[in-house]
């Protein structure tokens, strides 16, 4: 057992971590409360792990470290990278999670960590989750964190070994997830324990694992993890998560701009002498990113002036681990206008975003858009105000990540709250390239608000919904989010979702057609819809999960 954690220690942690999650990711994805298609919340947090992973091994390299890094140097690229590859709301939780185990052993220098320490990081997280919420709900993630904190913060205040604290936490975590039921109604209408609580059991449980040394990473067993959902598992439930997400990083396809990108680490910057320095390199190159813990500062930029860059740093300390590339082709400075970035869930709706003047990013069910990826399309779009629109709820917290990140290199985005695709599409009508962005993030705010919208999908699992009981392989229909009618027939089901949104006042039904939508189901809705004096657009957007999707201005 061990007595204290050191880098190679804390590693494990998190790719055991990862390992557990990939193995029940299923799982937690099936506790959704809803019984829908698109509850991902494993999903989001595996692939957030994996990728910031994946990132920081590939800094790592690219910096041309020689050996283990410091512990501090290796978690605080960690934080960053989890942020940058945040995926759902989720996956914005886990990443505040692992950004307060980095303020306590980044913040505090530490080379090793001992069972207060690990109290403190713990406890941080906890607050940093909490803190990342607009508005907290008890029964969920945040409950569960909370309780693991005060066991170990109490194990840690009595003396207790590394050993005894992570049992404790393991403790306190299992039996806060128990009651999450207790706490928020909807849990126990629906028979299952919250999602985020449950992938968080498994962060804790490997924690608990490395520090009793059970053995090598690889030989971890799914069944070493005790995590209990007593849902049927089903093996189609699981997301492959596609191809692997590039690292986080600078994308230098199709841009002219400077010539070098310079990278380099300083340490014991102050906040202060942060902000000088991202003032000075702006003024030397573009992409300026000036990041990192409070002992160390991650310096990187585009320029044609190495030698005005390196003397920059100087001013705050002695550069170290320089590295100079020549670029092909590199990140084009932010012209002044405003551009268009919207999340498509399909093809067609991709399209449609397309014509419509916006960068398109995939995201959907299954395999939302990143923080990084979003960010990335912000630079697509080359202007110095980006207008972005999420279409998802579950993708909001990562678009708010996206805005604070694109603010660094001189970008401001504007964060529209359309939480599905049809109110995105609405907003998008209504951008006029005449107006200011002030006036066009308002009028698209109050269009994607004023956007009643509904959808048909068909139950994956049996549950307890606001329409009544369901079984798999009903008809549900979705109106403003919620399960509010089951039945059999899709027609009947199409009909009196239209029904219920269309009311009074209507001008246009926008019915956008996914993949698994019946022959013939769209014409005979169309036609009903235009017998009453109401426009009706259809648009094929080839999204999976939802046969249907409408919306009502």
């Amino acid at each position: 057992m061990l007595e204290v954690m050191d880098a190679e220690s804390v590693r494990r942690w998190v790719v055991v971590t990862r390992a557990a999650l990939a193995a029940r990711r299923a799982e937690i994805d099936a506790l959704n409360v809803f019984p829908v298609p698109d509850g991902d919340t494993g999903t989001n947090m595996y692939l957030t792990l994996d990728q910031a992973l994946h990132a920081t091994r590939t800094e790592q390299e690219r910096l041309g470290e020689e050996g283990s890094p410091r512990l501090d140097a290796e978690v605080a690229a960690m934080s960053r990278a989890a942020l940058m590859s945040a995926r759902g709301n989720s996956g914005v939780i886990l990443s505040q999670l692992v950004r307060g185990v980095s303020d306590v052993i980044a913040g505090e220098h530490l080379t090793v960590v001992d069972a207060p320490a690990v109290a403190r990081a713990i406890a941080q997280g906890a607050r940093r989750a909490r803190e990342s919420v607009v508005r907290p709900q008890e029964g969920t993630i945040l409950t569960v964190a909370d309780a693991t904190a005060a066991a170990a913060e109490q194990a840690a205040r009595e003396g207790g070994s590394l050993g005894e604290l992570t049992v404790a936490a393991v403790t306190a975590a299992r039996e806060a997830l128990a009651r999450t039921p207790e706490q928020l109604q909807v849990l126990a209408d629906a028979g299952v324990v919250d999602a985020g609580g449950a992938g968080y059991l498994l962060f804790i449980e490997a924690l608990d694992r490395v520090v009793h040394d059970k053995g090598p990473a690889q030989h971890f067993a799914v069944d070493d993890f005790t995590l209990n959902t007593t849902l049927e598992r089903r093996a189609d439930w699981s997301h492959d998560g596609g191809d692997r997400a590039p690292a986080v990083g600078y994308d230098r396809d199709g841009h002219d701009g400077p010539a070098y990108e310079v990278m380099y680490l300083l340490r014991e910057v102050p906040e202060e002498g942060v902000l000088v320095l991202r003032r000075e390199l702006d003024g030397l190159g573009d992409s300026v990113v000036v990041s990192g813990a409070e002992d160390l500062t991650h310096v990187h930029v585009h320029t044609d002036d190495i030698g005005g860059v390196l003397q920059a740093g100087l001013a705050h300390g002695a550069p170290d681990r320089v590295v100079v590339t020549l670029l092909d082709t590199t990140p084009a400075t932010p012209q002044r206008g405003v551009s268009l970035v919207a999340c498509a869930a399909g093809p067609g709706i991709a399209e449609v975003i397309t014509q419509a003047g916006a960068v398109s990013v995939p995201s959907g069910p299954g395999h939302r858009a990143s923080a990084g990826e979003l960010v990335a399309a912000v630079r697509e779009g080359g202007t110095e105000e980006v207008i972005l629109l999420p279409n998802d709820r579950d993708t909001r917290m990562a678009a708010d990540v996206a805005a604070q990140a694109a603010a660094q290199e001189g970008r401001t985005v504007h964060v529209i709250g359309s939480t599905t695709a049809v109110q995105g599409l609405a907003a998008l009508a209504v951008f006029d390239p005449g107006l200011t962005v002030t006036q066009n993030v308002l009028a698209m705010t109050r269009t994607a608000a004023a956007t009643r919208h509904g959808g048909v999908t068909v139950a994956v699992k049996s549950g307890l919904t606001s329409g009544g009981a369901c079984e798999i392989g009903d008809v549900l229909g979705v109106v403003a989010g919620d399960i509010t009618i089951v039945g059999s027939d899709m027609d009947e089901v199409a009909r009196e979702v239209l029904d219920t949104i269309t009311g009074t006042g209507a001008e246009l039904v926008t019915v956008v057609v996914g993949e698994d939508a019946p022959d013939g189901l769209v014409e005979r809705l169309t036609a009903r819809v235009e017998s009453q004096r109401v426009e009706v657009e259809v648009i094929d957007g080839g999204q999976p999960h939802y046969p249907l999707l409408f919306g009502v201005e």
